[in-house]
């Protein structure tokens, strides 16, 4: 059951109605399916190892091994920012280490002040749910909130004194200052090199539609329009190979707002060609100006300056309001963490921390992507145990067999991760227990069995949890969503129907309708996955999207005054 389609061209603040909940399947099979690898998987994975090799060859040298999990609380901040320009992953990386640090800092001090493994518990449940808020609030991941989640865990748990907290702080903060500089040293080689992965997406998105126009393909190319546009307003001053990218994205999205024949339109052939080409490394291509558009559309610097880090704190407050979908998310975190510690420490597990990441691991957008995450985490995890049983034997050969295999695996999760999470997770669970071993040898079948119980549980509970703790507000994101598309729609419908508008204004509207469209989809699909919701209205959110794409064709192409162009809500 669905809302009567409301006509798009007029905006309305119109509620959903009450209906009863509902409760959708869970897919099975088609969440242990293998995708193709990210074409950037190679960047974190080998920016983790570099970032964490000089340490731990460092700490081997000195003979202190057993400091190796707080040089590696700083060491795994290498793995964020990778799809950032530069100038933003400065700052993003920056606060990933201070952010690593201040949750690394509780942990410590709360080790060194209590042995309560309740109290423990309720703090590491807490911490991971704030963690977890804070990271979707800033979209900063993947990995999100898991890798903070695993430092600040197993920091609880470790034997800790009051006097010995500032010096393992520093190891931190000196590990996680060398991953910044890591992150940041291919700016040296390719400075604009964010910027051209996110513009070839567009291309290869836009290619896509072109070829084979349809709704999925059309909201996909949106999408990586719209982030293409994001990478290159945060990406700092203009340059000539910035300016000629900005070209290259205004081809895209006439691409795909107009795959059809016609005026405007760009063959398939030559966006794959342009892709190909702005990936590699020699230069940009420079394509003809799109027919019909003025030289201002390129000029985006007014944008761009507007986008300041007040704008993200903004946007960062905005994310955790009163209203916000985020909360539910945060509070089946909380539940789900101290749920499975506490079963975990009743039956007598040891190393209960390990349950409360496996529950934090499994938390998504909605119900339905935190089923596949549990399938998926439950069945890595596993089979990562018997992985671990085989190369324990040769990690006890001597520390550096220890440190070598600890940083092949780090290398294999994230080449592996993006292929599917399972997948991943057979590197990192074996990871994870040699970790242990810098501290000192632990009985094999000690780490397994507890690993495996904890895994069980920690993915039970957690489960439970989402289960129990509905999110309603991802509705109310729907119906924002709408109204927020419907005003960007007439914006940009005012502004090409105005003569008098500049360029660059049109542009503006254009760019805001792309990115109304984008999170209308992300609502839309956020909401669909959960249980216990009203009906979507699916015709509505169709019609919205129809429009809006027609819209973007008219203002993109030119095509004069709206009042002429094709009524936008006709089919």
């Amino acid at each position: 059951m669905s809302d009567t389609p409301v006509r798009p061209g007029r905006p309305s603040a119109r509620r959903l109605p009450k209906l009863p909940p509902a409760v959708r399947g869970l897919p099975s099979v088609s969440a242990l399916r293998l995708s193709p690898p990210s074409d950037t998987w190679f960047k974190p994975a080998l920016s983790v190892v570099v970032a964490s090799a000089v340490p731990h060859l460092t700490l081997l040298a000195l003979g202190r091994l057993d400091l190796v999990i707080y040089t590696m609380a700083g060491s795994l901040c290498a793995l964020y920012g990778h799809g950032l320009p530069y100038v933003r992953r400065a700052r993003a990386v920056a606060g990933v280490v201070l952010g690593m640090a201040a949750g690394l800092a509780v942990s410590l001090a709360t080790a060194s002040l209590t042995g309560s493994t309740a109290v423990l518990i309720a703090v590491g449940a807490l911490l991971a749910a704030v963690q977890k808020v804070l990271c979707d609030a800033a979209r900063i991941g993947p990995p999100g909130h898991v890798i903070f989640t695993f430092v600040s865990s197993a920091a609880l748990f470790a034997p800790q004194r009051l006097g010995q907290i500032p010096g393992h702080l520093a190891l931190t903060l000196g590990a996680g200052a060398f991953a910044w500089l890591v992150t940041l040293a291919p700016a040296l080689v390719r400075r604009e090199g964010p910027e051209r992965r996110a513009v070839a997406r567009a291309l290869e998105a836009a290619a896509v539609c072109a070829a084979d126009p349809g709704p999925r393909h059309r909201n996909a190319a949106a999408a990586a329009v719209h982030a293409a546009w994001q990478c290159l307003l945060a990406s700092g001053r203009p340059t000539p190979v910035r300016r000629s990218l900005e070209r290259l994205v205004v081809q895209a999205e006439a691409a795909f707002v107009a795959p059809s024949p016609g005026v405007g339109a760009v063959e398939p052939e030559r966006l794959r060609a342009w892709a190909a080409l702005t990936r590699g490394r020699g230069p940009v291509p420079a394509p003809p100006p799109a027919p019909g558009t003025a030289d201002e559309l390129y000029g985006i610097d007014a944008e761009r300056a507007a986008r300041r880090a007040r704008e993200g704190r903004r946007a960062l407050l905005l994310g955790l309001g009163p209203g916000s979908p985020l909360l539910p998310v945060a509070v089946r975190t909380l539940i789900g963490c101290a749920l499975a510690g506490y079963l975990c420490a009743a039956l007598g597990v040891g190393r209960p921390y390990w349950a409360i990441v496996t529950a934090a691991s499994l938390y998504q957008a909605n119900l339905t992507l935190s089923w596949n995450r549990t399938l998926q985490r439950t069945l890595g995890n596993l089979l990562g145990v018997l992985v671990f049983a085989v190369v324990l034997p040769v990690s006890r050969t001597g520390p550096l067999a220890l440190v070598c295999c600890c940083l092949f695996f780090g290398f294999a999760a994230e080449a592996l991760i993006t292929r599917n999470y399972w997948l991943g997770s057979v590197a990192v669970t074996p990871m994870a227990l040699l970790v242990l071993e810098f501290g000192g040898t632990h009985p094999a079948g000690e780490l397994i069995g507890d690993r495996v119980l904890d895994t069980v549980l920690g993915a039970a509970a957690g489960f439970l949890a989402a289960t129990l703790v509905t999110n309603r507000r991802a509705t109310g994101r729907v119906e924002r969503a709408l109204d927020a598309t419907d005003r960007a729609r007439a914006a940009a419908e005012r502004a090409g129907a105005d003569p008098a508008a500049a360029p660059t204004e049109r542009d503006r509207a254009r760019r805001a309708l792309t990115a109304s469209l984008v999170e209308l989809r992300e609502a839309g699909d956020t909401a669909a996955g959960e249980w216990w919701q009203r009906a979507l209205p699916e015709q509505r959110l169709l019609a919205a999207e129809r429009a809006g794409h027609r819209t973007l064709a008219a203002t993109a192409q030119r095509r004069g005054p709206m009042a002429h162009a094709p009524s936008i809500g006709a089919e």
